[in-house]
């Protein structure tokens, strides 16, 4: 019985990756230089025809497009292991693109992915416009957006407003009455928005003598960094980076100039990022699990491709991870009351 050839076969013969084979059979973007050497090995192996055949008799590629907005990111490592623990043991392959956080590049690529012929397309989103609504109803195949959400088509995407609400009740409680928060623009509706408006709600429920002030940054650690010195003239007792990579800038502007964390300020983030756990002082932040996230979404979209009636769970759990960039202002004002009590003989 002769072997079946397959897609990892043809990569071991070219010396490359799975991923490329994928691209050149479905027509995506690679070097001259690595399609004559998947030309020759799908030669070697007669690969070619064994998949077009299958194609043709099942109408599926088995290939799966997924839409990230960038690919230096941790909570995309994570995205992705997720969504190919899931995948690959179910025989699919995944075509990435990349939008580099463009809402155009973003629609380009779901168009790209679409032309190619993929049984269904992932989008980690960077906004959802009425053009991402109508494809999502009127293309054939099963479209998912991760990270943001919209009623009028499929979505999985963490709580943004619950996590913001969470860490401003913390804040509130551990005596902070002046924040600033350090984080995208509005054009990115889940941190841009909802994260930041669930935080000033948490922080300033009851109370009118607290002040929340806003400065712009980028996702990326740089922009943080470089917007730390605005933040720091604004003279709050808590910085919140809208996400760990933006606090984690902001750390180490404030060590760079011997800003001692949480003595003169705190700072916290949100994310769960590993290496918050391991930079001084560790960072107090909301985490989520990037992985779960994927192999959820990755579970839903075969669930969409078999027609099973059974539903998905796409709860998505958030987990507190108090840690010491914190200080508790609350209780330093009880003992610095306790300490000016007079002593009765």
């Amino acid at each position: 019985m002769e072997q079946k050839v397959t897609i990892k076969d043809v990569a071991e013969l070219a010396g490359v990756s799975k991923s490329t084979v994928s691209r050149y059979l479905n027509n995506g973007y690679i070097s001259v230089e690595k399609q004559e050497k998947v030309r020759r090995a799908i030669e070697e192996t007669g690969f070619q025809s064994n998949f077009f055949a299958k194609r043709l008799k099942t109408r599926e590629s088995k290939l799966i497009g997924i839409v990230l907005p960038r690919m230096d990111s941790v909570t995309v490592g994570k995205l992705l292991a997720g969504i190919t623990r899931v995948l690959e043991p179910e025989g699919y392959q995944s075509i990435l693109l990349v939008s580099q956080l463009s809402e155009e590049k973003e629609l380009e690529s779901m168009q790209k992915l679409q032309q190619q012929g993929v049984d269904a397309i992932l989008v980690d989103s960077v906004g959802i416009t009425a053009e991402h609504v109508r494809r999502a109803q009127e293309w054939s195949l099963p479209i998912l957006y991760l990270g943001q959400q919209n009623p009028e088509v499929r979505c999985l995407k963490i709580d943004d407003a619950a996590a913001g609400h969470r860490m401003g009740v913390y804040l509130k409680q551990m005596g902070h009455k002046h924040a600033v928060f350090a984080g995208v623009t509005e054009s990115d509706e889940a941190v841009g928005i909802e994260r930041k408006e669930g935080f000033i709600a948490g922080f300033c429920e009851g109370r009118e003598d607290a002040r929340v002030d806003f400065v712009e940054t980028g996702f990326d650690f740089l922009s943080a960094y470089n917007q730390a010195e605005e933040i720091r003239k604004l003279a709050p007792t808590v910085v919140v980076g809208a996400t760990d990579n933006i606090s984690l800038g902001i750390l180490r502007y404030f060590h760079e100039r011997s800003v001692k964390v949480p003595e003169e300020i705190s700072v916290v983030g949100f994310g769960g990022y590993e290496v918050g756990a391991v930079v001084y002082p560790a960072l107090t932040t909301v985490s989520f699990d990037y992985e779960l996230m994927g192999m959820k979404a990755a579970s839903y979209l075969l669930h969409l491709l078999r027609q099973d009636d059974n539903e998905t769970n796409l709860d998505m759990p958030l987990t507190f991870v108090e840690r010491e960039s914190v200080r508790n202002l609350l209780e330093d004002y009880v003992q610095g009351q306790a300490v000016a009590m007079p002593v009765m003989a």
